[in-house]
């Protein structure tokens, strides 16, 4: 990313205690697991989700994950809403707000997910994952903007790939691939936008495959996450960038291990759901 990639980790350099997190998503998985982590720090926390009820197939709720975020050491502030809906993001964005007095982390965590090919994948799902991830994306981040301004430490982290052209990514599942690079499109652009404003604006994607409900419910699903890591390595790696100096540490597309190894961490094995390392599942667009 030429003279935008710099891509300082200091973890720990500026802590998130009392500092406020507004997240898409998060009533579950990677999402809840960087709120949880947050809040072990004593971090207020606001996440915007649909699940207000409990599914059959998926457990948690926005309800519950903000139970989570506050028996874990933080502030919570459940906003039922869905990212793509312009007054359901403006209204979550000036309650939080409200509540916690400002904004100075944002979390694009929400995304749907359709790996079909482009025969088969309905309009309906290419307009939900675009609408999701693509524009949910860019609309939380910028009606964040105007508070993320006024942060000693504004961030916005997008869960999103590196902008891989290899032609491979996008002939297996066109559709989602490039409702993925749009959110990382939206990093690229935003770093350059606001580059000298202190606002640090990256992506982050893990290196192998995570253990999450998703996966779970897949076919084969319960022998996939053997080989996978927990939710955890995402987590940490996500809090070690959103403690770093958000001046010297924008425009760079993470991976998970990366980023703990410039945080000094090398053993990984502690988040194997039971596999060797050489038998972890890779992450797509790696």
């Amino acid at each position: 990313m030429s003279e935008l990639n710099r891509g300082k980790i200091a973890a720990n350099a500026r802590p998130l205690k009392g500092k406020t997190i507004l997240m898409s998503g998060g009533s579950r998985g990677i999402g809840l697991a960087i709120a949880l982590r947050a809040a072990a720090d004593g971090a207020n926390v606001a996440i915007m989700a649909k699940t207000a009820t409990a599914q059959a197939n998926l457990a948690g709720t926005v309800f519950t994950a903000a139970d989570q975020i506050t028996a874990a050491g933080g502030a919570a502030l459940a906003i039922v809403g869905d990212v793509r809906n312009d007054e359901d993001v403006i209204s979550a964005v000036a309650q939080a707000k409200e509540r916690f007095g400002g904004i100075d982390v944002v979390v694009n965590n929400a995304s749907a997910i359709d790996l079909s090919k482009t025969d088969e994948v309905s309009m309906k799902k290419y307009d939900l994952m675009m609408d999701i991830n693509v524009r949910g994306t860019f609309l939380l981040s910028k009606t964040a903007l105007p508070h993320l301004r006024e942060s000693a430490n504004g961030h916005i982290l997008t869960l999103s790939p590196p902008l891989n052209l290899d032609p491979k990514w996008a002939g297996m599942h066109l559709a989602y691939t490039m409702a993925k690079y749009g959110m990382s499109m939206t990093t690229l652009g935003l770093a350059q936008e606001l580059r000298g404003t202190g606002i640090g604006v990256n992506s982050l994607w893990p290196a192998t495959l995570i253990d999450t409900a998703a996966i779970r419910n897949m076919p084969g699903g319960e022998r996939m996450v053997k080989a996978a890591r927990s939710a955890s390595i995402v987590a940490d790696a996500a809090h070690a960038i959103l403690t770093s100096d958000a001046r010297t540490c924008s425009g760079n597309f993470f991976t998970d291990e990366a980023v703990l190894a410039a945080a000094g961490t090398t053993d990984l094995s502690g988040y194997s759901m039971g596999a060797d390392e050489s038998d972890l599942i890779g992450d797509i667009f790696l």
